[in-house]
Protein backbone atom coordinates (compact mmCIF):
# COMPACT_ATOMS: atom_id res chain seq x y z
CA UNK A 1 0.00 0.00 0.00
CA UNK A 2 2.90 2.55 0.10
CA UNK A 3 2.64 3.39 -3.77
CA UNK A 4 -0.58 4.83 -2.84
CA UNK A 5 0.94 7.09 -0.45
CA UNK A 6 3.67 7.52 -3.21
CA UNK A 7 1.07 8.33 -5.73
CA UNK A 8 1.34 12.05 -6.14
CA UNK A 9 5.30 11.63 -6.67
CA UNK A 10 5.17 9.59 -9.26
CA UNK A 11 2.69 12.10 -11.18
CA UNK A 12 6.53 13.86 -13.01
CA UNK A 13 8.84 11.36 -12.12
CA UNK A 14 11.18 11.18 -15.09
CA UNK A 15 11.82 7.54 -14.23
CA UNK A 16 8.25 6.32 -14.09
CA UNK A 17 7.25 3.86 -15.77
CA UNK A 18 3.33 3.46 -17.25
CA UNK A 19 2.93 0.57 -15.13
CA UNK A 20 4.33 1.91 -11.77
CA UNK A 21 1.48 4.44 -12.08
CA UNK A 22 -0.90 1.70 -12.85
CA UNK A 23 0.32 -0.28 -9.68
CA UNK A 24 0.17 3.23 -7.76
CA UNK A 25 -3.70 3.49 -8.85
CA UNK A 26 -4.55 0.26 -7.70
CA UNK A 27 -3.13 0.36 -4.93
CA UNK A 28 -4.90 3.78 -4.00
CA UNK A 29 -8.43 2.40 -5.39
CA UNK A 30 -7.67 -0.69 -3.05
CA UNK A 31 -7.02 2.15 -0.27
CA UNK A 32 -10.50 3.60 -0.61
CA UNK A 33 -12.20 0.75 -1.03
CA UNK A 34 -10.79 -0.71 2.50
CA UNK A 35 -11.73 2.43 4.12
CA UNK A 36 -15.21 3.15 2.62
CA UNK A 37 -16.98 -0.13 0.91
CA UNK A 38 -15.80 -2.49 3.12
CA UNK A 39 -17.25 -0.70 6.40
CA UNK A 40 -20.45 -0.81 4.36
CA UNK A 41 -20.56 -4.04 3.66
CA UNK A 42 -20.08 -5.01 6.83
CA UNK A 43 -22.72 -2.65 8.46
CA UNK A 44 -25.26 -3.85 5.35
CA UNK A 45 -24.46 -7.49 6.39
CA UNK A 46 -25.17 -6.95 10.13
CA UNK A 47 -27.92 -4.74 9.63
CA UNK A 48 -29.52 -7.33 7.40
CA UNK A 49 -28.70 -10.04 9.97
CA UNK A 50 -29.77 -8.37 12.97
CA UNK A 51 -33.17 -7.79 11.03
CA UNK A 52 -33.18 -11.34 10.65
CA UNK A 53 -32.84 -12.44 14.09
CA UNK A 54 -35.06 -10.15 16.03
CA UNK A 55 -37.68 -10.86 13.86
CA UNK A 56 -37.19 -14.68 14.60
CA UNK A 57 -36.91 -13.47 18.10
CA UNK A 58 -40.01 -11.90 18.07
CA UNK A 59 -41.99 -15.32 16.13
CA UNK A 60 -40.34 -18.05 18.72
CA UNK A 61 -41.53 -15.57 21.74
CA UNK A 62 -45.36 -15.72 20.01
CA UNK A 63 -45.20 -19.88 19.15
CA UNK A 64 -43.16 -20.28 22.73
CA UNK A 65 -44.98 -20.76 25.83
CA UNK A 66 -43.20 -21.19 29.09
CA UNK A 67 -45.10 -23.26 31.73
CA UNK A 68 -43.47 -25.22 35.03
CA UNK A 69 -42.88 -29.37 34.28
CA UNK A 70 -42.79 -31.59 37.79
CA UNK A 71 -40.12 -34.23 38.08
CA UNK A 72 -41.94 -37.82 37.85
CA UNK A 73 -38.59 -39.83 38.02
CA UNK A 74 -35.43 -40.74 35.88
CA UNK A 75 -36.12 -41.48 32.42
CA UNK A 76 -34.70 -44.77 31.45
CA UNK A 77 -32.50 -43.63 28.59
CA UNK A 78 -31.78 -40.15 27.52
CA UNK A 79 -33.35 -38.26 24.93
CA UNK A 80 -32.05 -38.21 21.93
CA UNK A 81 -31.34 -41.58 21.34
CA UNK A 82 -28.55 -43.76 22.64
CA UNK A 83 -26.24 -40.96 23.72
CA UNK A 84 -25.50 -41.53 27.55
CA UNK A 85 -25.57 -38.36 29.72
CA UNK A 86 -22.11 -38.20 30.14
CA UNK A 87 -20.91 -37.71 26.33
CA UNK A 88 -20.12 -34.13 26.62
CA UNK A 89 -19.81 -31.50 29.09
CA UNK A 90 -23.16 -30.26 28.81
CA UNK A 91 -24.83 -33.66 29.48
CA UNK A 92 -22.72 -34.04 32.26
CA UNK A 93 -25.11 -30.85 33.63
CA UNK A 94 -28.08 -31.87 32.68
CA UNK A 95 -30.16 -35.31 33.31
CA UNK A 96 -32.82 -37.08 31.53
CA UNK A 97 -36.42 -37.45 33.31
CA UNK A 98 -39.38 -37.98 32.91
CA UNK A 99 -41.73 -34.99 33.02
CA UNK A 100 -44.80 -33.49 33.74
CA UNK A 101 -46.15 -30.82 33.09
CA UNK A 102 -50.00 -28.64 31.47
CA UNK A 103 -50.02 -27.74 27.84
CA UNK A 104 -51.61 -24.50 26.34
CA UNK A 105 -55.18 -26.39 25.66
CA UNK A 106 -55.23 -27.24 29.29
CA UNK A 107 -54.71 -31.15 28.28
CA UNK A 108 -51.67 -32.79 31.12
CA UNK A 109 -48.56 -34.19 29.21
CA UNK A 110 -46.17 -36.67 30.27
CA UNK A 111 -43.16 -37.25 28.26
CA UNK A 112 -39.53 -37.58 28.37
CA UNK A 113 -37.15 -33.89 28.68
CA UNK A 114 -34.34 -32.76 30.04
CA UNK A 115 -33.48 -30.53 32.73
CA UNK A 116 -30.70 -29.56 34.99
CA UNK A 117 -29.23 -32.20 37.16
CA UNK A 118 -29.93 -30.22 40.39
CA UNK A 119 -33.69 -29.82 39.35
CA UNK A 120 -33.90 -34.32 38.14
CA UNK A 121 -35.06 -34.94 42.15
CA UNK A 122 -38.44 -36.86 41.61
CA UNK A 123 -41.25 -34.23 42.56
CA UNK A 124 -38.80 -31.40 41.82
CA UNK A 125 -40.24 -28.65 39.33
CA UNK A 126 -38.35 -26.58 36.78
CA UNK A 127 -39.76 -24.04 33.65
CA UNK A 128 -40.16 -25.84 30.22
CA UNK A 129 -40.83 -23.98 27.31
CA UNK A 130 -43.41 -25.47 24.64
CA UNK A 131 -44.97 -25.04 21.53
CA UNK A 132 -48.79 -24.25 21.08
CA UNK A 133 -49.51 -27.71 20.75
CA UNK A 134 -47.61 -28.59 24.33
CA UNK A 135 -44.48 -30.18 22.74
CA UNK A 136 -41.42 -29.12 24.48
CA UNK A 137 -38.98 -27.05 22.53
CA UNK A 138 -36.05 -24.90 23.31
CA UNK A 139 -36.35 -21.51 24.90
CA UNK A 140 -37.05 -18.70 22.22
CA UNK A 141 -33.51 -16.52 21.74
CA UNK A 142 -32.44 -13.75 23.93
CA UNK A 143 -32.61 -10.44 21.55
CA UNK A 144 -29.14 -9.92 23.06
CA UNK A 145 -27.86 -12.99 21.34
CA UNK A 146 -29.63 -12.07 18.85
CA UNK A 147 -27.55 -8.77 18.33
CA UNK A 148 -24.44 -10.44 18.99
CA UNK A 149 -25.05 -12.95 16.13
CA UNK A 150 -25.74 -10.17 13.91
CA UNK A 151 -22.54 -8.64 15.21
CA UNK A 152 -20.28 -11.28 13.98
CA UNK A 153 -22.26 -11.63 10.75
CA UNK A 154 -21.34 -7.94 9.97
CA UNK A 155 -17.59 -8.31 11.06
CA UNK A 156 -17.62 -11.48 8.75
CA UNK A 157 -18.67 -9.96 5.79
CA UNK A 158 -16.15 -6.81 6.54
CA UNK A 159 -13.16 -9.26 6.97
CA UNK A 160 -14.43 -11.16 3.53
CA UNK A 161 -14.73 -7.88 1.87
CA UNK A 162 -11.48 -6.71 2.77
CA UNK A 163 -9.76 -10.17 2.15
CA UNK A 164 -11.23 -10.03 -1.35
CA UNK A 165 -9.88 -6.80 -1.71
CA UNK A 166 -6.52 -7.29 -1.13
CA UNK A 167 -6.12 -10.32 -2.52
CA UNK A 168 -7.35 -8.56 -5.91
CA UNK A 169 -4.77 -5.97 -5.30
CA UNK A 170 -2.00 -8.57 -4.99
CA UNK A 171 -3.05 -10.16 -8.35
CA UNK A 172 -3.08 -6.99 -9.97
CA UNK A 173 -0.09 -6.03 -8.83
CA UNK A 174 1.28 -9.45 -9.89
CA UNK A 175 0.05 -9.48 -13.17
CA UNK A 176 1.84 -6.02 -13.17
CA UNK A 177 5.31 -7.38 -11.71
CA UNK A 178 5.08 -10.02 -14.89
CA UNK A 179 4.51 -7.65 -17.47
CA UNK A 180 7.84 -5.19 -16.08
CA UNK A 181 9.79 -8.73 -16.60
CA UNK A 182 8.43 -9.31 -19.81
CA UNK A 183 8.96 -5.69 -21.14
CA UNK A 184 12.83 -6.49 -19.59
CA UNK A 185 12.92 -9.62 -21.23
CA UNK A 186 11.74 -8.06 -24.59
CA UNK A 187 14.33 -4.86 -24.24
CA UNK A 188 17.40 -7.47 -23.19
CA UNK A 189 16.68 -9.79 -26.20
CA UNK A 190 17.16 -6.59 -28.77
CA UNK A 191 20.22 -5.66 -27.31
CA UNK A 192 21.25 -8.35 -25.37
CA UNK A 193 23.61 -10.10 -28.59
CA UNK A 194 25.37 -6.83 -29.50
CA UNK A 195 26.35 -5.58 -25.54
CA UNK A 196 29.79 -5.11 -25.13
CA UNK A 197 30.50 -4.98 -28.91
CA UNK A 198 33.28 -1.83 -30.60
CA UNK A 199 30.62 0.62 -31.87
CA UNK A 200 27.19 -0.15 -30.56
CA UNK A 201 27.35 2.33 -27.68
CA UNK A 202 27.60 -0.07 -25.23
Amino acid sequence: MRAAIGLWRWRHNPLRRTTDLVEAWVAFAALALLCLVVPLTGWAAGASAHGSLQRAVRTQQEQRVPTSARVVRAADRPVGGGRTAEATGEERLRRSVVARWTAPDGTVRTATVTTARRTSAPGTTFPLWTDRHGNPVAPPMHPDTARAHAIVAGLTAALLAGLMVETVRRLAVRRLVLLRYARLDRAWAAVGPDWGRTGTGS
